[in-house]
């Protein structure tokens, strides 16, 4: 099949090249990121039970979340939380015959997302669910579909490859604050935080935004104590040349729980902190401002035919395929073009932008075309990656 993939130079300096760089990871326990959990989590218990009852997934999409916050009292030795978080999850959904309970299906799955990641913090959220019937033409979409489904948006995915080496480092220590052993060494952190990675030459210094649960921190002395020990465990796993520092907000002079990033839960959303659907990270995991993104929320979307999803995880894939398979490519960035009511495996263009020390030849690009070419043949892969939760989407 002819598709129209078109394969250049890189059109910019590479991001590991670059004077200046900079990424953010929003943790676990971060507002947006409980929510893209969330509406993801529904998503695909949906599209587990559409296809046990009918054979195939039906339409819907659960991608606007908003995650408002709650209020609290954090006290040394344990506070209150005075008023629960609640998390709504707004969307369409088909719902075949009145027997198919699509709401119960989603709050079930979103109940068991929090308790999941969030332990004893997620009984302080409440679910709410406001999902409807789907827009006739975007329903009959589905229908129309026979073999390849059809494109429900006109909407383009991002995907880059490999992940520079402070980008690396900033997954890394995401990948440490969320770990069972983290938790199990440092009782007093919570699953809310944050990483900022910033280099300027050789010179990396990352900031972390960490909650601390109030039941294991006796005193302002212990919190500066379990920082302190944070830290200094943190900067041995990034090793030697880079700073770190933590929860720079706490105010020195501090002489009790106020000025100090000090939770109940141990999620900021307990009190005054919000959150929503697509505004964390993008499906690299991270946010990255030197690198072309997409600002669609991936989370929650159906993943047969919104390319809004399809599309970004693609592009990751594609982009990671190329460089891994062909040695010539040092670097790789996909875009990735739908148009609504178009075979989801006919984009409008797939752009490839590839880095390579002596040029793009004629050879590579070839090579380069036909590895896009095998994705995009094999768009069902893409969905059942999904499904079995195997490629990150936030």
């Amino acid at each position: 099949m002819s598709r129209n993939i078109v394969v250049t130079p890189f059109s910019c300096i590479p991001v590991e090249q670059r004077e200046v760089e900079m990424c953010e990871h929003k943790g676990i326990g971060h507002p947006d990121t409980v929510t893209d959990g969330v509406c993801e989590a529904a998503s695909r218990a949906l599209s587990l039970a559409y296809l046990k009852a009918y054979g195939r997934i039906l339409h819907h999409n659960l991608d606007k979340g908003l995650l408002a916050a709650g209020r609290s009292a954090p006290r040394f030795g344990g506070g209150l939380i005075e008023e629960k978080a609640r998390l709504i999850i707004c969307g369409r959904a088909t719902r075949p015959e009145p027997a198919f309970n699509v709401q119960e299906i989603v709050e079930k799955a979103a109940r068991c997302y929090l308790e999941e990641h969030l332990q004893d913090a997620a009984a302080g959220i409440v679910i709410d669910t406001h999902i409807r019937e789907g827009s006739a033409n975007l329903k009959q979409i589905f229908a129309r579909s026979t073999g390849v489904p059809l494109s429900n948006d006109t909407s383009f995915g991002v995907g880059f490859a490999p992940y520079s080496p402070l980008e690396t480092n900033v997954l890394r220590l995401a990948e440490i604050l969320r770990s069972k052993a983290f938790r199990q060494r440092f009782p007093s952190a919570g699953s809310d935080f944050k990483v900022m990675g910033m280099r300027v030459g050789n010179d990396s210094a990352f900031t972390i935004a960490l909650a601390f649960v109030d039941r294991h921190v006796a005193s302002v002395s212990d919190y500066r104590q379990h920082k302190a020990h944070i830290c200094e465990y943190l900067k041995q796993e990034i090793g030697p040349g880079a700073s770190l520092q933590l929860n720079t907000l706490d105010d020195p002079a501090a002489t009790d729980e106020c000025g100090l990033y000090l939770t109940v839960s141990g999620l900021s959303s307990e009190m005054g902190d919000d959150g929503q659907a697509g505004r964390g990270n993008r499906a690299s995991g991270l946010i990255t401002p030197a690198r072309p993104m997409s600002l669609e929320a991936v989370a929650g979307k159906n993943p047969v035919s919104h390319v809004g999803k399809l599309y970004n995880v693609l592009a990751m894939l594609m982009a990671r395929d190329i460089h891994e398979r062909l040695e010539e490519a040092e670097g790789v960035t996909v875009q990735i073009l739908s148009a609504i009511g178009a075979p989801v495996d006919q984009p409008q263009v797939a752009a490839i932008e590839i880095q390579a020390a002596h040029g793009v030849s004629e050879p590579l690009q070839r090579e380069a075309a036909k590895i896009a070419n095998e994705w995009l043949g094999n768009m069902p892969k893409v969905t059942a990656l999904i499904l079995d939760q195997a490629v990150s989407l936030y």
